[in-house]
């Protein structure tokens, strides 16, 4: 009841104003257990591919987005709680993965859908990077469950880090067909295993998305990428130290000629 109320006060709204396109949606069953892998490219993924499915998806979800304070934090832990996401503390990496699992094959028992991101957290820069394998394949082989690729497409341009206001565009959702795993059932314990069908998994969704794929992990990407603006912004500071001593050095050596002019103009009159 909550759900359809608040997806009809959410999800409406979002499809009139974005309109987004959808390929593909006969490849999510109407009903049963089915787990819904994709990339993860903004904010705004966890809204939109519901938004546009007749069956509600539970996503897992950062504990922070139910406990951030403001008007904006209020509304997004109201959404997230009324489409029924579940909140996750990932504080402690091993903790986190396994209270997801568990979350997660509750929610396929119940004959839902589960949606997750392979990667993890958000591309930091629009590519797809290497998939998890802890939580996709473990969940895929200890339920049965098909896992179907998606590839979310340009919603990192409707609203870019720093930008208040969200640009009105289409983005896109592309669906892929049903994996089946059933080969690897009773495997989820074989760590070669959970690699290939995780792989399997991000390499259709590469070619749902058109996305360049990174073989690192997108948190390791994101650790690169602090590291390297804060030595970039250390060199800034270090050029700018460098640029002003220079300034005072030659305002000194500006000094000492006009007081040697002096002193010999001082000297040559009589």
């Amino acid at each position: 009841m909550i759900y359809g109320a608040m997806k009809f006060s959410i999800g409406g709204p979002l499809k009139l104003a974005f309109r987004p396109w959808v390929e593909g949606l006969e490849h999510v069953p109407a009903e049963g257990p089915a787990i819904l892998a994709s990339n993860h490219l903004s904010f705004s993924d966890s809204f939109f591919l519901p938004a546009v499915l007749d069956r509600k998806v539970t996503f897992i979800a950062k504990a922070e987005y139910f406990t951030t304070p403001g008007i904006k934090g209020r509304l997004t832990a109201a959404f997230f709680k009324g489409v029924g996401q579940l909140p996750v503390d990932r504080s402690g990496a091993r903790g986190a993965g396994e209270a997801a699992i568990r979350s997660g094959l509750d929610v396929l028992e119940r004959g839902e859908l589960f949606g997750l991101y392979p990667e993890g957290t958000r591309s930091p820069d629009g590519r797809l990077y290497r998939g998890k394998p802890g939580g996709l394949a473990r969940v895929a082989l200890a339920s049965g469950a098909p896992v179907i690729p998606v590839a979310m497409i340009d919603t990192e341009k409707i609203q870019p880090p720093g930008k208040v206001m969200p640009k009105l565009m289409r983005p896109g959702i592309r669906i892929g067909k049903p994996l089946d795993f059933s080969r690897y059932q009773g495997m989820e314990h074989d760590r070669f295993v959970l690699r290939a069908l995780t792989d399997e998994v991000m390499y259709e969704i590469m070619r749902l998305s058109g996305q360049e794929y990174v073989d690192i992990y997108a948190t390791a990407a994101k650790r690169q990428l602090a590291e390297a603006a804060k030595t970039e912004k250390q060199a800034q500071k270090q050029a700018e130290q460098a640029r002003k001593e220079a300034e005072k050095a030659s305002e000194r050596e500006a000094a000492e000629r006009e007081a040697e002019k002096a002193a010999g103009k001082e000297r040559s009159d009589p």
